[in-house]
């Protein structure tokens, strides 16, 4: 018998099962390194392994999910490395789809991540890394959702899931950084107010981004150099 709810019974199983399966990763109940057996995962959606096989490899796309010869499918390690490489990779192209969103973001939009940014400014005082990272995510989505290059912000979509598995919370490791990063939220929403040319808002949410990637890499790796 399923354990989906009846509302996702629309959808097809092999999309079924990738929700399921991905959104047990990024809550962090298949840690890295869990081995994914097809068998007990289709028997527990109440499906056979093939649409559970499908899934898996759409997340093995996603970097989510790794294939070894002769073992199987398991939860992707994580390492600084790859966290490096999606909070650049992330960096490029939020920026760019910022700067594309900015020119169709409406008076509410911008209301709406402002009301966001003072919810992580209130978090600042009784600091919980996760609840500002949740925040934080939600504020950065408002302003890059209205980008008119849809191949774009699937790629955003997909890099931001990979930073949710690879780090439950950057700010855990530098809560230093956050009230910062609320700051440099602000200075965002006014350019894109401003109408500022939209080289001038890509660079600074890309800036933005890098600057909580050096902090980080300054914490964990004082010696390392980009």
């Amino acid at each position: 018998m399923s354990i989906l709810p009846a509302g996702q019974q629309t959808r097809s199983k092999s999309q079924q099962a990738y929700e399921f399966i991905k959104a047990r990763i990024l809550g962090h109940d298949y840690t890295p390194g869990y081995r994914l057996v097809l068998n007990a995962i289709a028997t527990e959606l109440g499906m056979s392994v093939v649409p559970v096989r499908e899934a898996l490899r759409q997340l093995e796309a996603e970097h989510l999910v790794t294939f070894e010869r002769n073992v199987g499918a398991h939860v992707s390690m994580v390492d600084d490395t790859q966290y490096l490489f999606c909070m650049e990779t992330l960096g490029v192209l939020e920026g760019a789809a910022t700067a594309l969103s900015a020119p169709h973001l409406t008076s509410d939009d911008i209301a709406r991540a402002r009301a966001v940014n003072d919810q992580l400014g209130q978090v600042l005082d009784h600091f919980d890394p996760r609840t500002f990272t949740a925040l934080n995510q939600e504020f950065h989505t408002v302003l890059f959702d209205r980008c008119t290059n849809p191949r774009m912000l699937d790629l955003v979509h997909a890099e931001w899931a990979r930073l949710g598995h690879l780090r439950a919370s950057t700010f855990t490791f530098i809560p230093a950084r956050a009230p910062e990063s609320v700051r440099e939220h602000e200075n965002i929403l006014q350019l894109i107010e401003q109408q500022a040319p939209l080289a001038e808002i890509e660079a600074a949410a890309r800036q933005h981004h890098d600057a909580t990637l050096e902090a980080y890499l300054q914490h964990e790796h004082p010696s390392q150099k980009r």
